[in-house]
């Protein structure tokens, strides 16, 4: 053993011995979509007089934090997302109405001064246009009088104390109408508001108030102002106002003097208050006063036992589709593939460590991800066994351990540039994505470092220690490198004559494009409710209720517009426009008549503004991701071949799309998850293609492009089909057992796998073969004589890994 498989093998064990140690003791942040809840999504909207920033933004959040807090629901989580957006996570709420009333409550908390009893405002005006003072709404004049026909103390006002029917006029806790002076102090001065009980004193409830030290001071001047009328007048009031409405109008105590006012510690708010009464009023003044109003832009729900079915689905998935892959990577490469599938499921391991101890919260597509990334795991160790076979084959007589080596480093620059495009898809779920996405851009960038470790280090470990094994190295069939493989065998026995005309390949790859163009325009696509706003409801029902009469109960309960469709099993989707929480209990409630006990199984809510920028947002992340990777290529490769990739990933695109649009399946954010996916998915296999081909046509510079790109495509071929085989075993696998929630993400990565390989050798090669006969550029440097590179010096650096140079 040399010292690197040493350190290799040493690496290994550690950072294994320390994920398993995470595994037992730690367990994962399952997001809300997994373990069942409420998520709502606020947007702080400007005032006139302020601004929804950074800071705002946070006081706001800290006010709804008060609020969530009052509702006694575990472990909820706040967290403030971009410059004015809040998320409100809400585990094991499944009726989220009462949460969004308190959330809801946008307006600022306000005290005014009264100013006598109000008057509604005259309809009639005068014929300048102003309003008709002194006029009641019939046209007589006021005198002053409450609605009930009395004076407000007894005496006809001064008409200098007539209030302005132009100021604000709102009824009292008992409807009778009073005229409101300025705002003299808002909710953002209350330091504290609690219910107290005065059992000695005999008062019952009451409301305790603490303001902070400038509010404080206001406090006692607005008492004071009001301590000046004499006991009974509506002016004695102050009025607590809370999104227009007056919650609270205490009477300034008679023992008060006049400019004298109340204290802030002293101050107590007294009625016949039950104890609900009294915290829920609590609850108003101090948690009533938000820094700018917000609007609910995005809820869902989901029920416990969706998600526990999405886990038992990807846990169930994921055994079988890497099994299958195991299995499927030992019978071809023996041995070696025996090891891969051990280093596979030591990344299993790793990656799951690593999502837990960095504290990722895993959603339905994170965890989605986590199962696919471990079909793609095999890659570099296919592309490591794919290079080391062509060793063996060129030279039989070299040693395995020798091959192995070479087969390393050849194929470093195929693994580097196809993680690397994966790693931009992930990227961009990430920037670009919504909600549970993000999670399924992280899970995809730790199973790459993951794959990259497992495959490069621990498979390395393993397969090196193997060939130095003089059994392993004397019997070719077990090894599983020593001899080429069966496609391999076949390709080069037929030889098939690929490109002799490529024009023809572009023909049919544009075919395809207009068969999923012609869906696209005469199907349409079915955008979901994420991206055009509305609501989305799921409801289980404990009796069999077909699509007819649910549509005619909800239709008969006011939802006409309604769109009723099955899902899963035997469960009903119910599609609206706009439909608040009120509603959809309603709509429940006409369910069960039909259905018996109706339960939520997922309910999906999208403001329409949030689903403009979402659906603005996904066209963006498209179109940087075709930026992106055309830019990538463009600096690791010719742009032909850049140019020649982006086209062949188009082309993945827009047949994921339109056989969307053809088989009517929904196109929503874990759609997108899969198509930028796809996008990772296609480049990779250009990048391996065109690899091979800067790789062959650099050591061949006389070679017509055309047979060059055979060669590479068949030389290729086998690690294609290799890969692609473990990604269909784990997609397979998510489709048949995913259910709903997971069905349509594996049924596009499927899709766009299969075109995806097509095009990586259909579209792509006979595109930069076009390409390069207009460009005219040289070939590329031949591997190792870059610019200013000598000859001799490029050649003596190309001897055998195992060769220290002595010689005798």
């Amino acid at each position: 053993m040399t010292r690197a498989t040493a350190v290799r093998a040493v690496l290994a064990v550690a950072v294994l011995l320390v994920s398993v140690f995470i595994t037992l003791t730690m367990s994962p942040r399952l997001g809300l979509d997994l373990q069942g809840g409420t998520r709502i999504v606020l947007q702080a909207r400007d005032t006139a007089t302020v601004e929804a920033d950074r800071e705002t933004t946070d006081r706001t959040l800290e006010v709804l934090r008060q609020r969530i807090d009052s509702l006694g629901v575990s472990e909820p989580t706040l967290t403030r997302s971009g410059e004015d957006r809040i998320i409100v996570e809400l585990p094991d709420v499944q009726d989220p109405r009462q949460a969004a009333e308190v959330i809801g409550r946008t307006a600022q908390l306000t005290f005014h001064a009264v100013e006598g009893p109000g008057t509604e405002k005259p309809e009639e005006k005068t014929p300048d246009g102003e309003p008709s003072d002194g006029k009641t709404p019939d046209g007589e004049p006021s005198d002053g009088k409450t609605p009930d026909g009395e004076p407000s103390d007894g005496k006809t006002p001064d008409p200098d104390t007539v209030p302005d029917p132009d100021r604000l006029t709102l009824p009292d806790e008992q409807g009778r109408l009073l005229a409101l002076g300025e705002p003299r102090l808002s909710g953002a001065g209350v330091e504290d508001a609690k219910a107290t009980f005065d059992a000695q004193g005999g008062a019952g409830w009451a409301v305790s108030l603490e303001f902070r030290k400038g509010a404080g001071q206001d406090w006692k001047k607005l008492t004071g102002e009001a301590a000046c009328h004499p006991a009974g007048d509506d002016r004695r009031r102050v009025a607590i106002v809370l999104d227009e409405k007056v919650i609270s109008s205490p009477q300034v105590d008679p023992s008060v003097g006049c400019r004298a006012g109340l204290p802030s510690g002293a101050t107590q708010i007294t009625g016949s208050f039950s104890a609900d009464e009294a915290r829920d009023l609590a609850l108003l003044v101090k948690g009533g006063a938000l820094p700018v109003p917000v609007e609910i832009v995005e809820q869902r729900t989901v029920g416990p036992t969706l998600g526990a079915a999405a886990i038992d689905a990807s846990a169930q998935a994921a055994l079988i589709g890497a099994a299958a892959t195991a299995l499927f990577i030992t019978v071809v490469y023996r041995l070696f593939g025996a090891l891969a599938a051990v280093a596979l499921g030591a990344y299993g391991v790793i990656s799951y460590a690593a999502l837990v101890a960095l504290g990722v919260t895993l959603t339905l597509p994170g965890l989605a991800g986590f199962v696919l990334a471990i079909g793609m795991a095999v890659d570099a160790n296919v592309l490591v066994f794919e290079r080391a076979r062509e060793e063996c084959a060129d030279r039989p007589k070299r040693s395995l351990r020798s091959a192995l080596t070479t087969g390393f480093q050849k194929a470093w620059s195929a693994v580097a540039d196809s993680n690397a495009t994966t790693l931009i898809a992930a990227g961009l779920l990430f920037f670009l994505g919504s909600g549970p996405v993000k999670g399924f851009g992280v899970t995809l960038a730790i199973g790459v470092a993951a794959s990259m470790f497992s495959a490069l280090v621990i498979a390395r470990a393993l397969t090196e220690i193997a060939a130095n094994s003089r059994f392993v190295g004397d019997y070719r069939n077990v090894n599983g490198i020593a001899r080429p493989g069966a496609v391999r065998t076949w390709l080069v026995r037929k030889d098939p004559k690929l490109f002799r005309n490529p024009a023809r390949w572009l023909v049919v790859s544009a075919a395809l494009v207009a068969v999923a163009v012609a869906g696209i325009v005469v199907r349409g696509v079915d955008l979901g409710v994420e991206f055009t706003g509305g609501r989305l409801v799921e409801y289980s029902t404990s009796r069999p209720v077909d699509v007819e009469t649910a549509r005619d109960s909800i239709a008969a309960a006011g939802f006409g517009d309604a769109e009723v469709t099955t899902a899963g099993d035997g469960d009903l989707s119910v599609r609206t426009g706009k439909l608040d929480n009120d509603g959809e209990h309603a709509l429940r409630t006409a369910l069960a008549e039909e259905g018996g006990e109706t339960t939520k199984v997922r309910d999906e809510l999208i403001g329409p503004s949030l689903g403009d920028e979402l659906r603005r947002n996904a066209l963006i992340a498209l179109g940087v991701a075709v930026a992106v990777q055309l830019a990538y290529l463009a600096v690791r490769f010719r742009w032909t071949f850049a140019v020649a990739s982006v086209v062949a990933m188009a082309h993945d695109v827009i047949l994921v799309v339109g056989a969307f649009a053809w088989l009517g399946r929904p196109v929503d954010g874990i759609f997108l998850a899969a198509l930028l996916t796809v996008i990772g998915y296609s480049v990779n296999d250009s990048v391996v293609v065109f690899d091979r081909v800067r790789e062959l046509w650099g050591a061949n510079r006389r070679t017509p492009l055309d047979t060059i790109a055979r060669r590479a495509v068949l030389q290729t071929v086998p690690r294609t089909v290799n890969t692609g085989m473990g990604a269909l075993f784990i997609l397979v696998a998510l489709a048949v057992l995913g259910g709903d929630s997971l069905a349509d993400f594996a049924l596009a990565l499927l899709i766009g796998i299969v075109v995806g390989t097509w095009s990586s050798v259909f579209t792509a090669v006979p595109g930069a073969i076009a390409l390069e006969r207009s460009a005219k550029a040289p070939p590329p440097p031949a591997p190792g004589k870059g610019k200013g590179t000598p000859r001799g010096k490029a050649r003596a650096t190309r001897r055998d890994p195992l060769d220290n140079g002595a010689r005798v």
